[in-house]
């Protein structure tokens, strides 16, 4: 899926933004932050209207945020089923 803005200029205005997103995007239940960047879903939804300053002091929490998250994976995946299933035959 392509994104184009509606705003004029948006475009190049996202694309000089700082962002710490990796496109994990998936929320650990037990600590509200993000699995790949360690915000939280407001912070992710306000991202663009933060100013530099705050997404920076933002950022610079995000490190020790991501060391509360659980590193779990939330469920089996299909190329883990199937490495498993063919370990056990």
């Amino acid at each position: 899926m392509h994104f184009e803005p509606s705003v004029p200029g948006m475009a190049n205005r996202m694309s000089n933004i700082e962002s710490p997103c990796i496109l994990v995007c998936s929320i650990d239940m037990k600590t509200g932050y993000c699995f790949g960047c360690g915000r939280t879903s407001d912070e992710i939804a306000s991202w663009m209207t933060y100013s530099a300053d705050e997404r920076h002091v933002l950022m610079d929490e995000l490190r020790e945020r991501m060391t509360l998250i659980e590193r779990k994976p939330r469920r089996e995946t299909r190329r883990k089923r199937m490495a498993r299933e063919s370990q056990e035959s």
